[in-house]
């Protein structure tokens, strides 16, 4: 994937003036296309639908941001629907498309810096879709189905692949990466699934696998931050890591990769280009293949005028078409109706019985790869978390359903999250209410210290069990959180820790009710002031029960570059807080 250009398609046409542009056409349109695609290539022959032509009077223009995998396959179709004239509406359809890194055009559009320069978005997986839809204030894409798929194995270089018994031996997904990476075995890299849907969709699985076992947090935990030592940036760099030539000084150089966790159209792409040796053979785990799925979306839909929405409705029936669909096989892709995988799976270096034929595993769910990134996160860079609890009256108040109070389901819910943790991660504690320390509305029970430093006997770990353990509702303690959430922010941007995690975690079961504390205007002013994008401390605001409020919180959160969260069950914290890493993260956090 690597290897391509990623330069736009530079034979445009000068394009016609655009039709005026039509409002609220997204379900007609995505009703119209899947009719469209669904009809098949006979309707399209009979009704002469693929517009080919001797000429057309105008050329209508659409510009397409694809994955870099994918960018030369639609570079391809795009280049032959010039080239036979193919119209739509009339009007000679003419394509640009610019390989661009999935997770950069998220981040964009989620920012809302991009969208006006494209009109069709095709990343390598839906995730990113789900990325961008999480932030209610990014450009809105709309799904308009899939292209091709991809399943993800793990190619080795053949002196490799013979040691594990390629293509005679199977493994499921736990016992391949075991199998690699006990003992440094076999020097295995993979894409940062912070960037990576690959990386991020095997790391989902391999985590899901190791949490069947006893003490499963913990090993998936483990395989991660193993994994992490040979991460690459992209999809793209992690190829270029694998021996240049099968020469021993390359094949033995430590920074070289002997295998890697990727795609069937990486591996196919990689063979197709090798000339030096340094082909792969791909296993494909026995518990099943997660796939990429290569969406094709509509940036903005209501911005666009008739002529783009019909003239990307028409790009996507042609890669449906037999003709479409032969130009994905030859770079690699799969495709419905595409015919056994046989053939692509054969150049990217399955041999039977390595199950390439099987149906990919079914999908995670959105809930398991959050968690699983928001283990990554953590695990692969340290963090340093100030936790801040409300310890006011209303915390003894008993949580519907449960028999248990809002204190005693939230402590039991931070234990679980503090266990997500490395000795190498920061984490203190405070709690606040009123009443609680003379004219203070808060108290710091544990420091933000090393979750693995000893003093005596006891880890921080062990100091911190044992804090939230003790925490109890202050009779008669209202919720201090004003004056609270600016002390403990002062504090944590004065301790900042370079190449850490840095962030505030606050949870709370009220709004402010303490009537001698600073405004909230005054205090969103303030942490304004001290947030600075060159040492981010985003705060994270939890808020628990109907006695929230919503826009309060993520507008105090909102001034650090942080989220708010309201929930009604104090249960939800762990998930939450894995949850709200990921995001700052990926805000660049």
């Amino acid at each position: 994937m690597g290897r391509h250009r990623s330069t736009p398609d530079e034979h445009g046409r000068p394009a016609a003036a655009p039709r005026p542009r039509s409002r609220g056409r997204s379900v007609a349109l995505a009703t119209a296309l899947v009719l469209l695609v669904a009809a098949g290539t006979a309707v399209a022959v009979r009704s002469d639908l693929l517009g080919l032509g001797d000429s057309c009077a105008e050329a209508v223009h659409l510009d397409v941001v694809a994955s870099p995998d994918m960018a030369p396959a639609l570079r391809a179709a795009a280049t032959a629907a010039r080239e036979q004239k193919v119209t739509s509406d009339g009007n000679c359809l003419d394509v640009s498309v610019t390989a661009r890194d999935s997770y950069k055009v998220a981040g964009a559009l989620r920012a809302k810096k991009g969208g006006q320069g494209y009109q069709v978005w095709v990343p390598d997986s839906d995730l990113w879709l789900q990325r961008v839809e999480q932030d209610a204030k990014g450009t809105p894409v709309t799904a308009a189905g899939n292209v091709a798929t991809s399943p993800i194995g793990v190619g080795m270089v053949p002196a490799a692949a013979k040691t594990f018994g390629w293509p005679r031996k199977t493994y499921s997904w736990t016992q391949l990466a075991g199998a690699a990476l006990a003992e440094d075995r076999l020097r295995l890299g993979a894409a940062d699934p912070a960037r990576s849907s690959t990386g991020l969709l095997a790391l989902t699985k391999l985590a899901g696998g190791a949490r069947t076992s006893p003490d499963g947090d913990t090993r998936a935990a483990a395989l991660a931050k193993t994994l992490s030592r040979r991460t690459s940036d992209s999809d793209g760099q992690l190829l270029e890591t694998v021996p240049r030539d099968d020469s021993g000084t390359e094949q033995g150089n430590p920074r070289r990769n002997e295998a890697l966790i990727l795609s069937e159209q990486a591996a196919f792409a990689h063979n197709a280009e090798d000339a030096t040796g340094s082909s792969l053979d791909l296993f494909y785990p026995k518990d099943g293949s997660p796939e990429l799925n290569y969406p094709f979306a509509l940036v903005d839909e209501d911005a666009l005028s008739t002529d783009e929405s019909r003239a990307a409705v028409r790009f996507m029936t042609l890669l449906s078409a037999p003709a479409g669909r032969a130009v994905l096989a030859r770079h690699g892709f799969r495709t419905d109706g595409g015919g056994s995988p046989g053939a692509v799976a054969a150049r990217a270096g399955a041999r039977s019985p390595q199950p390439y034929a099987e149906p990919a595993s079914p999908p995670a769910g959105a809930e398991e790869i959050e968690e699983t990134l928001g283990m990554w996160t953590i695990t692969v860079q340290s963090a340093r978390l100030t936790t801040v609890v409300d310890a006011s009256a209303s915390m003894g108040n008993p949580v519907p359903g449960r028999g248990e109070s809002r204190m005693e389901v939230t402590k039991a819910s931070m234990l679980a999250a503090l266990s997500t943790f490395t000795p190498e991660d920061e984490i203190g504690l405070w709690e606040f209410s009123t009443l609680l320390d003379g004219d203070r509305d808060y108290k710091k029970l544990v420091p933000t210290e090393r979750l693995g430093d000893r003093a005596g006997s006891a880890t921080q770990a062990d100091r911190l069990s044992a804090a939230f353990r003790s925490l109890r509702p202050v009779p008669g303690g209202a919720t201090g959180l004003y004056d609270t959430t600016l002390a403990a922010y002062k504090e944590a941007t004065a301790s900042y820790r370079s190449g850490a995690f840095n962030a505030v975690v606050v949870v709370t079961d009220g709004v402010n009710e303490d009537p001698g504390s600073l405004s909230r205007s005054s205090l969103v002013s303030q942490l304004e002031t001290l947030s600075d994008p060159e040492r981010p401390v985003p705060l994270i605001v939890i808020a628990v029960g109907p006695a929230t409020d919503k826009d309060e919180i993520e507008q105090i959160a909102g001034a650090t570059g942080g989220s708010g969260h309201q929930i009604s069950d104090p249960a939800d914290i762990q998930q939450v807080i894995l949850k709200a890493i990921v995001q700052a993260g990926t805000r660049g956090g």
